[in-house]
């Protein structure tokens, strides 16, 4: 996503937790302004989190790659320094249970398997 994008996605979020804080600042206004507001603000960090998390997304232009030696290619079953993509656009497997190790020239031919 364009930096103009996101920013302008993220003055608008911004714009949408006013009056969120100001329902809940109401709702405590028996409070002091302190306790009130930092209450308020907790509110508006468990509901904006996910939103920020969803604007701010990176989706790179080039693969996250993991490097890792003395491992078994996962397609030649060559025991040799291994290499896996682990984040690539929408290609994401930061949290894979079972990471697939590959040589150098079986790495090349998954990176243009997953290019398509």
């Amino acid at each position: 996503m364009k930096l103009l994008k996101k920013y302008t996605l993220y003055l608008i979020r911004w714009q949408l937790s006013t009056p969120i804080l100001a329902i809940v600042l109401k709702l405590l206004s028996n409070m002091s302004t302190l306790t009130a507001t930092i209450i308020a603000n907790l509110i508006g960090g468990l509901i904006f989190f996910w939103v920020d998390k969803i604007i701010f997304k990176k989706k790179s232009d080039v693969p996250l790659w993991e490097i890792k030696e003395d491992v078994i290619c996962y397609d030649c079953h060559k025991k040799t320094k291994g290499y896996r993509i682990v984040e690539w656009g929408n290609y994401d497997r930061t949290e894979d249970k079972n990471p697939q190790y590959r040589c150098k020239d079986c790495s090349i031919k998954k990176m243009k398997m997953i290019a398509k």
